[in-house]
């Protein structure tokens, strides 16, 4: 790590990598838990749907409420809660008493931590390394990098190896992971409660998504992840079929088909810096977008498997750059007392395009083929490039930084 990074970030990260390989094996373990109580497909998805739940239902209130309360503590009793479900959930399955209702509230109370504690990290990652945008995107590209190795390639194939032992062994090492996360947390420098508590929530909460949307800036950083999420998500809902048919995969194929957009992520999260460095940082977050829908057209056109596999790592490279880029503008020149509400807005915007985008995915191939997904997905994120550039150009960009620079102050 960089050694400008204050210490109390390393163990941030520590705390990050742990939990993010707990997250890899539950993201195989859950399906195969869930399949294993009932084979109907039907059934099985709505697990997914609980998981997804809470951002739309509660995403504005948590974030209100991340800005009430002290961060670190909000993450730590995040980490700690989920520790303590999946530990009920460990007993309720060894007992043979877990069945779907109960399965699909536990992955809504899960859900509902994540929301808690990712609105709450970053938020206070400003509070740890101060509003100075190098450090915030180095500070990010290191999480980045965690998330992308403890979930797709740690933890994915150790839940499937640790579900062969005892199809509860997965949810206990998930529970550690959290016991550990959390403890990590809990050394970090605390961060004050806000002044939000005598406001009404709803009212606190509008006012974040206010801010969101009178900010160009802060609403171009919005519209590029839901637009690409519109996107993805029609890509990813055929791209079993789309590996099946157009390419000729068979499962052990279509797993490394699916393996190349994280190692393309993985890169995508350190190269941010530099390409930030050549072109700006607005530069780099349009150049971004515009080799996301590059490489989505050529998975649409490629001839082969390897070629497909090719443009899907340069699609995660983009994607994991814009990801280490946008957050650091956001938590650079938003206000603090704002930032969870802002974090939260931002992601709700996001996380609702996914389902819309991806029934367009469905339907369009069923219409047109299991290419045009790709194609379709192509031109979105094309128009989303231009429309978006000049709401996050390098000249608006520079001039919401410096007027923010200053601001804040590290802790630790």
């Amino acid at each position: 790590m960089s050694a400008k990074l204050p210490r109390s970030f390393g163990r941030l990260w520590a705390a990050s990598a742990v939990s993010t390989v707990g997250d890899g094996v539950l993201f195989a373990a859950a399906p195969l838990l869930a399949v294993g109580i009932s084979g109907d497909p039907m059934v099985v998805s709505l697990v997914t749907f609980a998981v997804m739940l809470p951002w739309p239902l509660c995403g504005l209130f948590c974030g209100a409420l991340v800005d009430r309360w002290d961060r670190r503590r909000t993450m730590w009793i995040a980490d700690l809660a989920r520790a303590v479900l999946l530990g009920i959930a460990v007993v309720a399955g060894v007992s043979g008493v877990l069945g779907i209702p109960a399965l699909m509230g536990l992955a809504f109370l899960l859900g509902l931590g994540q929301v808690f504690f990712d609105t709450a990290a970053q938020a206070y990652l400003p509070t740890l390394l101060g509003r100075d945008q190098p450090s915030l995107r180095r500070a990010n590209a290191w999480l980045r990098g965690a998330q992308t190795t403890g979930e797709s390639f740690v933890g994915p194939p150790a839940g499937s190896a640790l579900f062969a032992l005892g199809r509860m062994v997965p949810f206990a090492v998930d529970a550690v992971s959290f016991v550990l996360s959390a403890v990590l947390i809990r050394t970090l420098p605390p961060a004050p409660a806000g002044d939000e508590a005598r406001r009404p929530l709803w009212t606190a909460a509008r006012e974040g998504a206010r801010y969101l949307v009178r900010d160009r800036i802060l609403l171009g950083l919005a519209l590029r992840p839901a637009v690409g999420n519109f996107a993805f998500a029609a890509a990813a809902a055929v791209m079993v079929l789309y590996a099946r048919d157009a390419l000729r995969l068979d499962a052990t194929g279509y797993g490394v088909l699916l393996t190349t957009e994280a190692v393309g992520g993985l890169l995508g999260a350190f190269l941010a810096g530099p390409l930030e460095r050549l072109l700006g940082t607005g530069g780099a977050l349009t150049a971004t977008a515009a080799i996301e829908a590059s490489a989505v057209l050529g998975m649409g056109l490629a001839p082969n498997a390897v070629l497909a596999g090719v443009a899907y790592a340069v699609c995660g490279c983009g994607m994991a750059a814009t990801m280490v880029l946008g957050p650091s503008v956001r938590q650079a020149i938003v206000p603090e007392r704002l930032l969870g509400r802002v974090i939260a807005a931002s992601r709700l915007v996001s996380v609702s395009a996914g389902p819309v985008g991806a029934l367009l995915g469905g339907w369009l191939a069923s219409n047109a083929g299991v290419r045009a997904p790709y194609i379709a997905g192509a031109a979105v994120l094309a128009t989303m490039t231009i429309v978006t550039a000049s709401m996050t150009s390098n000249r608006k960009i520079e001039a919401a930084l410096a007027a923010a620079r200053g601001a804040e102050t590290p802790v630790g």
